[in-house]
């Protein structure tokens, strides 16, 4: 019994040394969680401490470099997208362009008309006016003179035509007894039955084809009508466009924004310069090709010389077609009234000046300045064909060279605005200082 208390004693006395060391370490693991617990919040109360957290552990996440979708697109996608809802916008604007080009096609014929007189006219209102002339008097003098040298033409063209039809008539039926003996004659082996068998065809195409000669018959007189509303609209546009022309191509700057309208106050001039240019060298090359072609077919015994040779001029101002489709015209009538030689021989002529108009007229009377190339020119010509007929195929070509002079000198201007503005040398498409573009 003496024994008992000594040994609890000792238990006594281990429990307490263990929880002294419990004690300290509790408070080592304070220390610690204090020195890494971030600073309290200043607004938290004092006296509500939270407890201590254990650490959560965070994910090991690898990051990896992903582009943006749009860098992800190749780079030849990404330019032919960008060009390609440009170019879809484009096109839409040049089909509405169309559409209402097409609802108003006179009236656009009929200005376009009257810019390509005005163009060719107003050098001399100009030089007129530097004579002392009112610029009212001016304007009267040069129109009544241009438009009665054009009602001239087109009169003596019909003069020419109805004093020589009857004689033509007598002409073409002996050139067709004189084809239809070749064609029995000759080497193609034809026999009487089978020209009899054509021409019956011919005369049953006809007789069944006569509600549709009537119908453009009668549309034929619409056509008329028409002509002659569009020939008052370019001779009030003319009229118009030679008195009042600065003023209104200052008009018509208004209309483009501020930022655009020095760069086509500089392209204005230019372009009008190109579109002089252009209709002075073409009726130059149109006459001289109508009097060595009119000179030659004559000579040649041609019936109605003089009367091809104004057609021949007129269809000069269609590029390219226009000197193929009246050559093959003075062809045609040589074949039929004086035969296969004088034809053969008229071809010769017309070749030989178009090689002459070609290779030396153009260049040197047009200069480079309205030079457009070949490739342009038919495709010009047979779009302004499709487009508005005769009408834009004339049309087509200065309106090609006009664009080709703007989007030039706007290009320059955008580089350059200084050397754009700088005054060009004199030459073949130069104008004086006071024209300006209507």
């Amino acid at each position: 019994m003496s024994r008992v208390p000594g040994w609890l004693g000792k238990v006594g006395a281990g429990l307490s040394e263990m929880g002294e060391r419990l004690d300290e370490r509790r408070a080592e693991v304070a220390r610690e969680h204090a020195e890494t617990a971030p600073d309290p919040d200043p607004e938290q109360p004092a006296d509500d401490p939270q407890p201590p957290q254990p650490p959560v552990p965070v994910p090991v996440v690898i990051a990896r470099d992903r582009p943006e979708p749009a860098l992800a697109v190749p780079w030849g996608v990404r330019v032919a997208a960008e060009a390609g809802w440009r170019l879809l916008i484009l096109a839409g604007t040049v089909w509405v362009l169309m559409r209402v080009i097409s609802a108003v096609q006179l009236v656009v014929l009929a200005f376009v008309a009257a810019l390509l007189i005005t163009a060719l006219l107003q050098p001399t209102v100009t030089r007129l006016i530097r004579y002392g002339f009112p610029r009212g008097v001016a304007t009267a003098l040069t129109a009544i003179l241009g438009f009665v040298v054009m009602g001239l033409i087109g009169w003596f063209v019909t003069w020419q035509v109805m004093a020589n039809i009857d004689n033509l008539s007598d002409q073409v039926q002996n050139g067709v007894d004189d084809l239809r003996n070749w064609l029995l004659k000759g080497p193609f082996h034809v026999t009487e039955k089978q020209i009899n068998q054509i021409a019956k065809n011919l005369r049953e195409a006809i007789g069944a084809n006569t509600d549709q000669i009537t119908s453009a018959g009668l549309e034929g007189v619409q056509v008329i009508v028409e002509a002659l509303t569009g020939i008052l609209l370019t001779v009030f546009s003319t009229l118009f466009l030679l008195y009042d022309g600065p003023r209104i191509w200052q008009w018509s700057l208004k209309l483009v924004p501020a930022a655009a309208r020095p760069a086509m106050a500089g392209a204005g001039p230019r372009a009008w310069r190109t579109l002089t240019a252009y209709v002075r060298g073409t009726v130059i090359v149109a006459f001289i090709d109508a009097v060595c072609i009119g000179v030659g077919i004559y000579f040649l015994g041609v019936p109605m010389a003089v009367p091809l040779a104004v057609f021949i001029f007129l269809f000069s101002f269609i590029p390219l077609v226009g000197a193929v489709a009246s050559g093959a015209l003075a062809v045609v009538v040589a074949l039929v009234t004086q035969g296969v030689f004088t034809a053969l021989m008229t071809l010769a002529v017309v070749l030989a000046v178009q090689q002459i108009e070609g290779h030396i007229l153009q260049p040197f009377i047009l200069g480079r300045a309205v030079r457009v190339h070949p490739l342009a020119v038919v495709l010009s010509v047979a779009a302004g064909g499709m487009v508005a007929g005769i009408g834009g195929a004339v049309v087509a070509v200065p309106l090609v060279a006009v664009l080709n002079t703007v989007v030039s000198y706007l290009k320059s201007y955008s580089q350059d605005p200084v050397s754009a503005q700088s005054p060009k040398p004199r030459g073949a498409t130069a104008i004086e200082p006071s024209d300006q573009a209507p």
